[in-house]
């Protein structure tokens, strides 16, 4: 959603309002932003198998809006005011009683079918609430602790969805996958993340080595290029050394689709494939991601989608 467009939906969906949505309306409402305001969701909802359809509408419609509160606001005060207003929501949606919000009236009418529980959600919103306090990491496990709850609660849910989350070894995998993916996004956007949120992701103990690094940083993303000689060799480094560890991750993509029905399969190694690519294209860039953003064209996402049946099928031959 666009700055302007949550602004027009807190107005009409927003803390106080009374809307008096029903639920089919409701449910529309959640594909229609789903299909709507995520550029691959309707090709994607291709392969996510019928029974899981409504379900994931209604994760993606939940994950927009907590995402735009936290990330679209422009406000860190009134982005946790929101955030905390979205969280009694959802709490009020698990409890019964007392929720407005078209997203929760779907949610609450799917949610004993799909088994859900609101730990999940709940952990995406703490994740949400983090990036308006936090803006800097000094250690790996801190940062993987992040992604714990911004990023592997979706895997989770997925699951869920799917009935697939019966066992750890399952959840272990989807973890993993998940923080790579959330892990490869931040290498991907560093300049972004700076330039529009004030963010760095990149631990501390990973560039504590490069003297005045955030000065630095700015400097070249304000001027095209380095500001002196050893420091974009110095980013190159540490970029390789941290896609390295980050690649692991991706590794437990078969070990993960062996445990998964043939009909999901195709979906999360689509997932996990994105992620990969972004890999290979920061590689292929030579780690420069301080003046370059990978991006995978439109050739390339229609080449996953191809590749993805056959894939998953190979994968689990």
């Amino acid at each position: 959603m666009s700055v302007h467009s949550i602004i027009e939906q807190l107005d009409r969906w927003g803390p106080g309002q009374r809307p008096g949505t029903s639920t089919g309306e409701a449910m529309a409402y959640c594909r229609r932003l789903a299909l709507g305001h995520y550029e691959n969701f309707s090709v994607l909802s291709r392969m996510v198998p019928e029974p899981m359809r409504e379900g994931a509408a209604v994760v993606y419609a939940f994950c927009r809006w907590a995402d735009d509160l936290g990330d679209e606001i422009k406000d860190h005060s009134r982005s946790l005011e929101l955030l905390d207003w979205w969280r009694n929501e959802l709490n009020a949606c698990f409890a019964g009683e007392g929720f407005h919000h078209p997203v929760f009236i779907a949610l609450a009418s799917i949610r004993e079918r799909y088994g859900l529980e609101s730990k999940p959600f709940l952990d995406l919103i703490d994740a949400f609430e983090q990036d308006q306090r936090i803006g800097r990491y000094d250690t790996w496990d801190q940062l993987v602790d992040y992604c714990s709850r911004s990023a592997d609660p979706v895997g989770r849910l997925v699951l869920r969805l799917a009935d697939q989350d019966h066992d750890q070894a399952t959840l272990a995998a989807s973890d993993a996958i998940c923080t790579a993916l959330q892990l490869a996004n931040h290498w991907q956007d560093a300049r972004r993340d700076l330039v529009e949120r004030d963010r760095i992701y990149i631990p501390a103990e990973c560039h504590g080595s490069i003297q005045s690094f955030e000065d630095r940083f700015r400097w070249t993303i304000e001027h095209g290029h380095s500001p002196d000689h050893e420091f974009l060799d110095e980013w190159r480094a540490m970029m390789q050394s941290i896609v390295k560890r980050t690649w692991p991750g991706f590794e437990k993509i078969d070990p993960l689709l062996e445990r998964l029905t043939p009909e999901l399969r195709p979906m999360i190694w689509l997932f996990a494939a994105g992620g990969s690519t972004i890999l290979r294209k920061i590689e292929r860039i030579n780690y420069e991601t301080i003046l370059f953003r990978p991006k995978i064209n439109l050739f390339e996402k229609l080449s996953l989608l191809l590749l993805s049946r056959r894939a998953a099928r190979r994968s689990v031959a």
